[in-house]
């Protein structure tokens, strides 16, 4: 059955002062209104009287724009008067002249101001505070998680454990190793021209073998992991956080940091030792391959002098660091992927702050190390 036609409105002006309104003021019949309501004119302090008799139907979006022609012909100081409209018509178009009438008298919001200097101030440390907050939570769930692995073997996921262990550690070999290897020829080749002044060409293993064993290798393999896996890590839970996988995984009565937070945890407490070591490795040849080009000096000579520079302990100090710099980079990329809201905008954001937190707090961890061991004379 097909609908019946509707009558659209129109404004008819047989005189000056007098105006015809007919039709169906409703949504579909005041398509083609606007341009006849722009051609009707009455001359300025005159009476006008507008008849709405032949007005066939009337909706709010019709009172709205028959209310929007009497206003402009009252604000050219025409007075009008509406006769012969139906009583509800009436009603409905008091309504809107109502709610026109209160959204007039609405004050004009104040223009925002940007906040001072002291402001901003404040709210950048109480936003760093809560976040500071958060994270020590964070930690707290997780280590009670851990305790209760622990404590039940049988909840420890082992294969989520060696997937994270292959992705994070056997993968990212040829990048950590490249980089070792120049980091050692860039450290040997700085310290040449100063050993080459005092006929000291052999100290360069002690120079390289220190450096790199204690401080470059773990450093520099807990930055490039930062970037590569803990970025990772920040975008694959911050995804599923926005679209509801994890709330799904807590209805089902999945424990996500179980499922998630863990196995990354050990599988980078695991791969981050076995990657400085071979760091170590490539950061010494390096040095050694610098040291016979610039300095003469053979690699039989440089790891007998090596060996007898650098200590067990140097090197333990530097294997010892891994554990805790692994640790902070899959907290903090996992706390920031649970505090993503929103879409991908929301997802890129928290994987930068992700990567740069982690970063930084693994440079500050490993200030503190070289404090401790100052004072314990290691």
């Amino acid at each position: 059955m097909k609908p019946m036609p509707v009558a659209p409105a129109a404004v008819a002006q047989p005189t000056p002062q007098d105006l015809e309104l007919s039709g169906s003021w409703t949504a579909r019949g005041i398509g083609a209104i606007e341009r006849q309501l722009e051609s009707v004119r009455v001359p300025a302090k005159t009476e006008a009287i507008a008849d709405g008799a032949r007005i066939e139907a009337l909706d709010t979006a019709g009172a709205w724009v028959l209310q929007k022609l009497l206003l402009r012909l009252r604000d050219e100081g025409i007075v009008v008067t509406l006769r012969g409209l139906r009583p509800e018509f009436a009603r409905l178009l008091e309504v809107v002249a109502q709610h026109v009438a209160d959204q007039a008298a609405k004050p004009a919001p104040a223009a925002s101001q940007p906040p001072a200097a002291l402001e901003r101030i404040g709210r950048s440390a109480e936003a760093a505070f809560e976040q500071t907050v958060a994270l020590l939570s964070f930690v707290g769930e997780c280590a009670l998680a851990l305790a209760g692995s622990v404590a039940h073997p049988a909840r420890l996921r082992w294969r989520p454990i060696l997937y994270n262990i292959r992705s994070a550690g056997f993968d990212a070999l040829p990048i950590v190793g490249l980089l070792s290897f120049l980091l050692g020829v860039v450290v040997a080749y700085q310290g040449a021209d100063q050993l080459r002044q005092y006929g000291a060409n052999i100290f360069v293993a002690d120079l390289v073998g220190l450096s790199m064993l204690r401080e470059f290798a773990p450093l520099i393999t807990a930055i490039i992991i930062a970037g590569r896996s803990g970025s990772a890590y920040a975008a694959q839970i911050g995804t599923m956080s926005v679209t509801e996988e994890i709330d799904a995984m807590r209805t089902l009565g999945i424990a996500p940091l179980d499922l998630l937070v863990l196995p990354k945890i050990l599988a980078l407490m695991i791969a981050l030792p076995l990657l400085t070591v071979f760091a170590d490795v490539l950061g010494v040849f390096g040095g050694m391959i610098m040291a016979r080009a610039q300095l003469g000096v053979g690699f039989g000579e440089f790891l007998d002098r090596f060996v007898k520079a650098v200590s067990i302990t140097a090197y333990l100090i530097g294997i010892g660091k891994a554990p805790v710099f692994a640790a902070i980079i899959a907290v903090v990329g996992c706390f920031q992927g649970f505090r993503t809201k929103g879409g991908a905008d929301s997802v890129g954001r928290q994987t930068t702050r992700a990567v740069v937190q982690s970063i930084f707090l693994v440079i500050v961890a490993d200030a503190l190390f070289s404090i401790a061991f100052s004072a314990l004379d290691l």
